[in-house]
């Protein structure tokens, strides 16, 4: 496998100290089914075409510029050469001027994840500065900006796992406040309620394995593609309804039986989407 290609090349810097780094992403996206656009009468691929409506044909790519529109309809064009002279040094340097404890930079605000390696020999100066931060910064995030993608993010970077991680942010613009909730209840009237809900959690608490969530939806898709090209009949089972909350004691009391007796249970394996009433139907086609 080919060794990943950095994001982003540039210097770390803090204060007067300065590190050649690289950036690479943290994450990926999975390699989920891909769907294309069809005509139903034909079957065929919708093509995509740029058009421009007032030459009433289709555009070129090096005949694309980019272009602010400041009143309907009126366009002020901008060139590459003018949207390079604007480019912010952020763009070569990622300047930490901020630190905070980590417990203080909110999960909403976070974005991407990704990986700081030096940019350098090993075991040069820059190496050798690099792997001192993570030590150093235990607890700690540096908040500076990087311009990536075309835009300028805020960022924020600590340690993780005996690595440089860098998590894009959003901006506290950006951040929207939480929709009002009817605050009447009496939470100390409540207070056997809550309590019922602590023991659901306990009940339900153990250590945080990502790998014990896979994207059943994926899975199920493939599943439904393959039915499909065998020529399997689809029954598509209704949507549940969810059971309204009578009482909310009796509720909570059943949840909490509920998730004992699971627990004592073995997992039962997926539904399968074909159900057996459409396997015997495809039989009896098959036999016809």
């Amino acid at each position: 496998m080919a060794a990943p290609r950095p994001t982003w090349k540039g210097v770390l810097k803090i204060a007067l100290l300065q590190i050649p780094v690289k950036v690479f992403p943290a994450t990926e996206s999975s390699a989920g089914v891909s769907l294309n656009q069809l005509h139903e009468t034909c079957s065929s691929r919708i093509q995509q075409k740029r058009v421009c409506p007032k030459c009433e044909r289709e555009v070129k790519n090096e005949e694309v510029v980019k272009g602010f529109e400041f009143e309907k309809g009126r366009y002020v064009i901008l060139h590459e050469a003018e949207l390079d002279a604007v480019t912010p040094d952020s763009t070569r340097v990622i300047d930490l001027t901020t630190f905070a404890a980590l417990a203080e930079l909110p999960l909403r605000a976070i974005d991407r994840a990704y990986f700081l390696t030096p940019d350098g020999p090993d075991g040069g100066p820059a190496c050798e500065a690099f792997q001192l931060l993570g030590p150093a910064m235990t607890g700690t995030i540096g908040i500076g900006t990087l311009a990536i993608y075309g835009r300028e993010y805020l960022v924020a970077v600590g340690p993780l796992d005996g690595a440089l991680v860098l998590y894009t942010l959003h901006h506290a613009g950006e951040l929207r406040t939480a929709p009002a909730i009817d605050a009447r209840t009496n939470l100390v009237s409540h207070s056997h309620e809550i309590g019922l809900i602590r023991q659901v959690l306990g009940a339900l608490r153990g250590p945080l394995n990502l790998a014990a969530f896979p994207d059943q939806y994926q899975a199920d898709l493939r599943r439904l593609i393959a039915a499909k090209i065998a020529g399997e009949e689809i029954v598509v089972p209704p949507l549940p309804e969810p059971a309204p909350i009578v009482n909310l004691r009796d509720a909570l009391t059943q949840s909490l039986l509920a998730v004992s007796a699971a627990k004592k249970t073995p997992a039962k394996a997926a539904m399968p989407l074909v159900t057996p009433a459409s396997r015997v139907a495809r039989r009896r086609r098959l036999a016809s």
